[in-house]
């Protein structure tokens, strides 16, 4: 009979890993609460960039931007194997589980991204996971070649488009550069909707749900969240996720990685200001840099992870960042939830008003209330909340929660 992984099976470097991703990824998407829209690719929309405020944004968008989100691609590539592999070994089929587990993810996401976040990444997920499972039992080589040609149809067309930008019909250029850099009074009512009452709230959360979920998905989603996928499960099947690879090759992984990941996003940066964010070059050029860049600073966090993993240093920092990442689910609802009422009107309507330095000092914040209390719950309970609703209702029966005494 099928039941959840037990806490002793777990595997310590890829829990390891999911925390420190988690507390990552909120550098990035407290600039989604906090800020407009569309600040979050094209930072002179809004708001101050200059002095303090411009150097939080070059440090996040190098060491954050897209970094964390490719870790979570990678993983979530690494679970399906995992999940469908122990099923296979108890039941010898794993296709009802994988496809009950996928469908209760996307419930879970579409009432996220419809009533809390738009910038939900649950919903992408769980579309994704329909077809990389068919794939999961390739060779490595195969899930990593078809995967990076996955992640590069992205840069492909984008690069095209932008080649050919000038012959696209006026109408889609006007909306290309509204969506990239809308008027003040379309940035006044976004925050206006977002400070309204709760039925505007979620009116225009929902709408900007949608886009998410159709145009965006098929622009940038599929591709780049399919592709790490696909990577993911290759690079669980090698043993690179799970610390069975030498320490010297981590060593060398982090310093390679960093070493052309981080040349290629400064450049971008440099290469962005220098065209003054113009939508023309940002919008397709300027934003690839950072889009191929971010995959090897991300390996490189993913070796820097798994080489302290395979030490008997910071032991207690290891499995405090494990005890998040067991929580992933719950810990990156909360944080969605926090946020919601830190800048949205049914809390206290702070959006457009905290400016980047002092985002740093809220998500400081989270991530210690989420470090503390993720070790404080796992002491009691065998899963995080929303972990446990996702397992039984993919189970299909209410699984224990408290941990025996």
């Amino acid at each position: 009979m099928l039941h959840p992984t037990k806490h002793k099976s777990r595997i310590l470097s890829l829990d390891f890993l999911r925390g420190f991703a988690i507390l990552g990824i909120l550098i990035m998407n407290i600039q989604s609460f906090a800020m407009p829209g569309a600040t979050y690719f094209n930072p002179t929309v809004y708001g101050d960039l200059t002095g303090i405020n411009k150097w939080v944004w070059i440090f996040s968008h190098i060491f954050a931007d897209q970094k964390f989100m490719t870790i979570f691609s990678i993983l979530f590539g690494a679970g399906v194997i995992l999940v469908t592999q122990n099923a296979e070994a108890k039941i010898g089929k794993s296709a009802a589980l994988h496809y009950k587990r996928t469908f209760w993810l996307l419930v879970i996401g579409l009432i996220h991204a419809h009533i809390i976040w738009h910038g939900d990444i649950l919903v992408p997920y769980a579309l994704c996971a329909l077809f990389v499972y068919l794939l999961r039992k390739k060779s490595p080589k195969f899930l990593l070649t078809l995967g990076l040609v996955f992640i590069l149809t992205h840069t492909i067309v984008y690069l095209i488009s932008g080649y050919y930008l000038d012959q696209f019909p006026q109408q889609v250029i006007d909306n290309s550069m509204e969506f990239w850099s809308p008027t003040t009074e379309k940035i006044q009512e976004e925050l206006a909707a977002f400070k309204g009452s709760i039925t505007e709230q979620i009116s225009h959360i929902s709408s900007e749900a949608i886009i998410m979920e159709t145009y965006i998905f098929l622009a940038f989603f599929l591709w780049r969240a399919g592709g790490l996928m696909l990577v993911g499960m290759a690079l669980y099947k090698w043993g690179i996720l799970t610390a069975k690879k030498s320490t010297n090759f981590y060593k060398k992984g982090f310093l390679i990685s960093w070493l052309i990941g981080l040349p290629i996003v400064i450049t971008g940066i440099y290469q962005n200001f220098k065209y003054d964010w113009a939508m023309e070059f940002s919008a397709y050029f300027g934003n690839q840099f950072n889009y191929i860049g971010s995959l090897f600073i991300a390996f490189g966090y993913i070796c820097l992870v798994m080489w302290i993993s395979k030490s008997e240093r910071f032991l207690k920092l290891q499995h405090r960042l494990a005890a998040v990442g067991q929580m992933a689910l719950t810990n990156y609802i909360m944080q969605s939830i926090i946020c919601v009422f830190i800048f949205y009107g049914i809390g206290f309507g702070l959006i457009g008003q905290v400016e980047r330095i002092w985002q740093i000092a809220i998500i400081l914040i989270i991530w210690i209330v989420q470090i503390i209390w993720s070790k404080a719950w796992l002491n009691n309970y065998k899963f995080g909340p929303f972990e446990w609703a996702w397992r039984s209702l993919t189970y299909g029966k209410i699984q224990p929660l408290k941990k025996e005494k």
